[in-house]
């Protein structure tokens, strides 16, 4: 979760609770308001989903895989053992 995230559903909610109370007060201007703060932060929760998701597309999903060892590399390992 980013920063965009964060703060877009904090201006979602504040938005929610400021139209709300111009609903219960009858004040169009606190629910236009409301609504515009609402839908602001919706978009720029959206924008930092879009950002996470683009994130995680390019980041590795699974290790590469490992290179089978070198079987010169097993003998040369066998005959320094036996020389010893």
């Amino acid at each position: 979760m980013n920063k965009d995230r964060v703060e877009g559903k904090v201006k979602d909610v504040a938005g929610r609770v400021e139209r709300q109370a111009g609903e219960w007060t009858d004040d169009p201007k606190k629910q236009a308001e409301g609504a515009a703060k609402q839908v602001e932060g919706k978009v720029q929760n959206a924008w930092g989903k879009a950002k996470d998701a683009a994130k995680d597309s390019t980041a590795p999903t699974h290790k590469p895989p490992q290179t089978a060892p070198d079987p010169a590399d097993e003998e040369s390992d066998k005959a320094r053992s036996s020389r010893r």
